[in-house]
């Protein structure tokens, strides 16, 4: 098993190069595109203009302008209480799996709708498939156990006219991961996951406390709880070392239907367990990629069980043809 490990971390912020967001917001700018967010923008005490981003509300008016400024992406929200994701961290997810498809193809990124994604735990706000399609033009798939976030995830989608391009399916197993979402010899280029990376309540709870403590904030624990999204998208039962282990299980069944396996790692004491997983299954090939956004970094982790040949044969009759 190879294991390569690269930094995608550029000086000025730590964001991928090919980043939209790697400057200061244009409040000015995203005002003009999405007027509601201006109630929400004020002066920091550097005379920086910002919002408060303890506000759930407040940063879901900021990823609608977002959306619309830099992705054409009109209409877009999300339920009470579900988690709201920061756009800038995960657009770094999406550039860097193009990198990794790239590295199967040449260096060049394949692009379109020949290359097709899975995105494994969705969510109501069906970040990463929006991005990824106006990015780069590839076809989704969107799969979660929860049945809101479904509806809600293929609402956004036609509402902006991509049903085309994106598909949200409900998993009604919970244990499994491409089961029961991937029909009978359906292909997948490449998949991604944001797992829960809590193993309880409890930590969950712990941890929405020092995020708000490290913003400055004091928040009672009811409401910073409704601010972090539902249960199933904040922790699971073994966190989120077991979830990805049993993933790397299950993803050996489906060895020849995905040319890349990958997820984030939240914890970096979790990598020796998953490296270990990953040496059981008898992958040929492990990525390590390291992101950071202002002080927070987490890891993609990205597998494959096929050989440089077939990594070739793979390109040449999936993006070539």
């Amino acid at each position: 098993m190879k294991n390569t490990s690269h930094s995608s971390l550029p000086e000025k912020s730590g964001l991928h190069p090919r980043n939209k967001h790697r400057s200061r917001y244009d409040f000015e700018q995203l005002i003009t595109i999405c007027p509601d967010l201006k109630p929400f923008v004020s002066i920091n005490q550097f005379n920086i203009e910002t919002i408060d981003f303890t506000n759930p509300l407040a940063v879901k008016t900021l990823n609608q302008a977002l959306l619309k400024q830099f992705y054409k992406i009109d209409i877009w929200d999300i339920p009470q209480n579900y988690l709201c994701p920061p756009i800038p961290g995960r657009a770094d997810y999406i550039h860097n799996i193009a990198d990794i498809l790239a590295s199967s193809n040449g260096g060049i990124i394949p692009k379109g709708k020949n290359v097709t994604v899975l995105d494994i735990g969705v969510g109501a706000n069906c970040i990463y498939p929006l991005l990824g399609h106006q990015e780069y033009g590839w076809n989704f798939i969107g799969s979660d156990i929860d049945s809101l976030s479904i509806k809600v995830a293929n609402q956004i989608v036609e509402s902006n006219s991509l049903s085309k391009f994106i598909e949200c399916r409900q998993q009604s197993n919970s244990s499994c991961f491409f089961k029961g979402i991937l029909k009978p010899n359906e292909i997948i280029d490449i998949t991604m996951c944001n797992p829960p990376f809590h193993s309880s309540a409890a930590e969950a709870k712990s941890g929405t406390e020092r995020k708000w403590k490290n913003l400055g904030h004091q928040k009672n624990i009811k409401s910073s709880l409704n601010f972090g999204g539902q249960s199933n998208e904040l922790w699971c039962k073994g966190g989120e070392q077991t979830f990805i282990t049993k993933m790397i299980e299950e993803s050996a069944s489906f060895a020849s239907s995905c040319l890349w396996f990958t997820s984030l790692v939240s914890k970096s004491e979790n990598l020796p367990a998953i490296y270990n997983a990953l040496k059981k299954v008898n992958v040929l090939d492990v990525k390590t990629i390291t992101m950071s956004q202002g002080s927070k970094s987490s890891r993609l982790v990205a597998w494959t069980f096929l050989t440089d040949t077939q990594h070739i044969q793979w390109s040449l009759k999936r993006w070539k043809a």
